[in-house]
């Protein structure tokens, strides 16, 4: 049973290619947003948890940030940064946040896979709390869908390494 006023859910699975190349159907980027809602959906009900949405480099998307920012940000989001955005300072997100002492350091051995010779990694962790400033340039239109219907439009920078 659902609880009210929940929207629907759209099935966002990857669907096969045409054959000129092309996907048909809702982009997969749909699903960062939708694993926002839901777990949007879950704040007013946890009131005293700390819920935070943890997605890979793929969700460092405007549109997933307008949507955040729309529901009013019940819930915190972390996604690894794709993008080296210009901050509203003036500096680069990378330059920032990797600015000091690292937070971690791991180092684990990596597999051997095809070509590629088994080796050790060492990795680093830096984070930093962050605000986009609207920025120049195409403006993202949000489609009609349960996820956008509403949305503001919001500015999305291409950057070409200048801020």
């Amino acid at each position: 049973m659902r609880a009210a006023g929940r929207s629907e859910r759209v099935n966002v699975g990857r669907t096969l290619k045409s054959e000129d190349g092309q996907r048909t159907g809702p982009k997969e980027s749909l699903r960062w947003i939708e694993g926002y809602e839901r777990i949007a959906e879950m704040a007013p009900e946890l009131a005293d948890t700390r819920l935070v949405h943890v997605a890979d480099r793929e969700a460092d998307l405007m549109p997933l940030m307008a949507r955040a920012q729309q529901l009013g940000t019940p819930a915190d989001w972390l996604a690894r940064a794709k993008h080296n955005r210009c901050l509203a300072e003036g500096d680069k997100l990378g330059a920032h946040t990797t600015e000091g002492l690292p937070l971690g350091k791991i180092t684990f051995q990596m597999t051997a896979a095809k070509d590629v010779k088994a080796r050790p990694l060492r990795q680093q962790l830096w984070a930093r709390r962050v605000e986009l400033p609207a920025g120049k340039g195409r403006r993202y239109r949000p489609r009609a869908s349960s996820h956008a219907k509403s949305a503001r439009p919001v500015t999305r920078h291409r950057s070409n390494g200048a801020c």
